[in-house]
């Protein structure tokens, strides 16, 4: 019996309506044999958790240009501890300060991927941290 595929949704929180970094990812991580799920642009924590219910995922990334992570990361990892799926990994990329990293992590984000870091270093971080749940 094989082991179920690494199920990933790929997000975009907040009011920024910039998806080419979220897809470019995506596809990677499809490339990699994982599930992807795209939401698309213009979500709210809400929708993000919502889906990522619906579709029972293994991890969540969620593209963030346009300042508000201090705001939106943690709304959502407060979404998902009230829907009990506290096994999400819950991935952050895009522009992100230095000094505010501390606190996504605080909040619950897994690792925070910065502009310049490649594909293959975000597909190896999931792979080598994300269990698959049966």
């Amino acid at each position: 019996m094989s082991e179920r595929k690494i199920r990933v949704l790929i997000a975009k929180p907040g009011l920024d309506g910039h998806d080419r970094g979220a897809k470019i990812i995506a596809r990677a991580l499809r490339d990699s044999g994982m599930e992807v799920i795209y939401t698309g642009l213009r979500q709210t924590p809400e929708m993000i958790a919502s889906a990522a219910e619906q579709e029972d995922v293994d991890v969540i990334g969620l593209s963030i240009l346009s300042g508000a992570h201090n705001t939106l990361c943690p709304q959502l990892m407060d979404l998902l501890r009230s829907k009990h799926m506290d096994d999400v990994t819950v991935l952050v990329g895009g522009i992100i300060p230095e000094a505010d990293i501390a606190g996504l992590k605080k909040a619950g984000i897994a690792e925070v991927f910065l502009p310049g870091t490649s594909t293959q270093e975000i597909v190896d971080f999931v792979r080598s941290h994300v269990r698959t749940r049966d």
